[in-house]
């Protein structure tokens, strides 16, 4: 179970399970929302064993060094036991 976590937007600071099972988090949430909004978008993952132990999704409206700078206020790493890893295209997390 990887553990979503939800910086700026509406749903700030919420977090949810998610059902990954072997493949890395979606690179938006909500995955397929159809709506023609934005949607989050996954900035980094905390990696704990070899598995995703959280996500981190940003709203769209937000720079990257806030996304950082809030999640470092909020200690994930501390809190999962997780080391923090960006994301970028292409990126496959195992």
């Amino acid at each position: 179970m990887t553990r979503a976590l939800f910086v700026g937007g509406t749903v700030d600071n919420a977090e949810l399970d998610l059902e990954v099972q072997g493949r890395q988090p979606p690179m938006h949430y909500p995955e397929n929302s159809g709506a023609g909004r934005p949607r989050y978008r996954l900035h980094h993952v905390g990696m704990r064993e070899g598995e995703v132990a959280y996500a981190v999704y940003g709203a769209p409206e937000m720079a990257d060094a806030d996304i950082v700078r809030i999640s470092d206020e909020r200690d994930y790493p501390r809190r999962f036991s997780a080391e923090p890893q960006p994301v970028q295209p292409g990126n496959t997390f195992h």
